[in-house]
């Protein structure tokens, strides 16, 4: 009994994740066409075939959002075939969100206070990501995903 229970938690999880890789590819769809959108009236309408410093902030944020949710989904992906969740792929993701922050992180609106707060905020995120992602790897540790059959 308690392993047919722990069977049918384990298909409404697969349930769930299969629900969550779905509407993952809707958004992604969605923010390539944003980016094709940004990209084509800022080399077209807004300044012809030259992108302009805050045009360039732009999409290179759009960039880097959807390849943050492309790196998502395969990460899911894999926790969907392997029941294993790859912590590298979530740090990198972690780092490629940061430096998404980083690129359109506007100073505009901010004294300098905040400004210099803000930017050493990053600064400590930035190292722990990178020291966590260096231990990750020199670590080299493999997990293998947990089976719960009878053998």
């Amino acid at each position: 009994m308690n392993m047919e229970f722990i069977g049918s938690i384990e298909k409404i999880e697969k349930g769930i994740y299969a629900i969550l890789m779905i509407m993952l590819v809707l958004v992604l769809i969605a923010a390539i066409i944003d980016l094709i959108v940004i990209l084509f009236e800022s080399l077209v309408n807004i300044s012809p075939l030259m992108l302009e410093s805050h045009e360039l902030i732009t999409v290179l944020g759009a960039f880097l959002l959807v390849l943050i949710g492309v790196e998502l989904l395969d990460t899911i992906k894999a926790y969907f075939h392997e029941n294993v969740i790859h912590v590298e792929i979530v740090v990198l993701l972690a780092i490629i969100a940061v430096a998404r922050k980083v690129i359109l992180l506007d100073p505009t609106g901010m004294n300098g206070f905040e400004y210099g707060f803000e930017l050493m905020s990053i600064g400590v995120i930035i190292v722990g990501l990178g020291a966590g992602y260096y231990l990750i790897k020199k670590a080299g540790v493999k997990i293998e995903p947990m089976r719960l059959t009878k053998d």
